[in-house]
């Protein structure tokens, strides 16, 4: 009896002719997270992955742990592979399943039998497995409705796997199936949840993080590393680019009226992380920012900083508030590293009293006492390149 993991890839059974290019990306993705837990084979089949340590001493908790990050994934299980006998079947389903049945009161039995030639149809495999193990575990009862446990026996072309809990996957889609964005990243809460839900949706993140020393420390960039991390071991490695910011923050606070220069600095921003999207081959960009949550995200300010976009911003927690943010940053365990006191250069010369509704014309006024296009290519140029993986 050997152990895998069985894997039920959700929404890509409705790619219809394409299906099967996400399904390699997501064996590729999933290859790759595991890389330093051991070798897996993969076998993909009626939207069903199924992935077989090749030696042993393979870790197999951690590679659950790692599966259960990937996104593509709907749902998996660990099952136990047998040869296609039903004496077989049932002596392993008492022997694999014993951990789990002796804890519930009931049961089930589902059968899926996708080899034609097997002997016995699906409902005699759920009498036969359901009858054996309720000798085996008099304490049990059947439940069809609400049961404890569903013990799931399924009869393919190589093996029959039995199984019991199925564990939720992370659903979405895989990582780089829908093109590459770069990820805006402070170190506060927002923009790492605002990364992990672009990556669920399939797309590869590349970072970008402004530092202005000696306004930020160190300390703050290691804290976006380590959110980053965090992110990474849903969305896979992360290139963060870190932008020197000092000098256009300075030249702002030097030029342009207070009231306005939090939107000026992340139109700069923008501007900047535009040049170094265009450089990675990402066809987006992506921001935390919520409506009206501070002075630079209101209508008229998203505005303001959108004027100089020349790609689609994606803001995926636009509508959201700082209750529901938080819940995901708990979930996906950035909340802990976002709190932690290391300002960053979006908390530089914060001005007293922002003006809440700028208008283009009246920023753009103010921007002509910068030389823009000369400091976004100077800060561009000078993005310092660091690859972040949580594994």
């Amino acid at each position: 009896m050997k152990e895998i993991i069985l894997i039920k890839n959700g929404e890509l059974a409705l790619k219809g002719l394409n299906r099967r290019t996400f399904e390699d990306m997501l064996v590729k993705n999933m290859r790759r997270r595991l890389e330093s837990v051991g070798k897996f084979k993969f076998t993909v089949a009626q939207s069903t992955i199924v992935a077989e340590p090749e030696n042993d001493g393979v870790d197999l908790d951690e590679a659950v742990e790692r599966i259960g990050k990937v996104f593509g994934i709907a749902g998996f299980s660990r099952a136990a592979a047998v040869e296609k006998d039903m004496d077989v079947i049932l002596r392993s389903a008492e022997e694999y399943l014993a951990p789990q049945l002796l804890t519930v009161r009931s049961f089930k039995v589902e059968a899926k039998r996708s080899d034609k030639k097997f002997p016995l149809t699906s409902p005699e495999i759920c009498r036969e497995t359901g009858g054996y193990l309720l000798r085996k575990f008099p304490h049990l009862e059947v439940d069809v409705h609400n049961p404890d446990i569903v013990v799931t026996v399924e009869i393919r072309d190589s093996n029959a796997y039995i199984h019991g809990k199925q564990i939720k996957g992370a659903g979405g889609m895989p990582t780089g199936s829908a093109g590459r964005a770069a990820l805006l990243i402070s170190g506060g809460i927002d923009s790492p949840v605002a990364g992990y839900m672009m990556a669920k949706r399939g797309l590869e993140l590349i970072a970008v993080h402004f530092a202005s020393p000696p306004y930020t420390s160190e300390r703050a960039e290691q804290k976006v590393h380590s959110l980053l991390k965090q992110v990474s071991k849903y969305s896979g490695r992360i290139a963060l680019f870190v932008i020197p910011f000092t000098k256009t923050q300075e030249l702002i606070k030097d030029n342009c009226p207070e009231e306005i220069f939090t939107v000026i600095m992340r139109r700069m921003m923008m501007r900047v992380a535009q040049k170094v999207a265009a450089k990675e081959h990402a066809g987006a960009l992506i921001t935390g920012e919520s409506v009206g949550q501070v002075a630079s995200q209101t209508m008229q300010a998203i505005a303001c900083t959108d004027a100089v976009c020349e790609m689609p911003v994606f803001r995926p927690l636009i509508g959201m508030d700082k209750d529901e943010v938080v819940a995901i940053s708990r979930k996906i365990e950035t909340f802990d590293i976002s709190i932690l006191p290391y300002e960053d250069c979006c908390t530089v010369f914060t001005p007293k009293h922002p003006r809440t509704r700028p208008t283009i014309e009246y920023v753009e006024e103010c921007e002509k006492a910068l030389e823009v296009d000369k400091l976004v290519e100077e800060a561009a140029e000078n993005a310092r390149f660091v690859l972040i993986s949580g594994y």
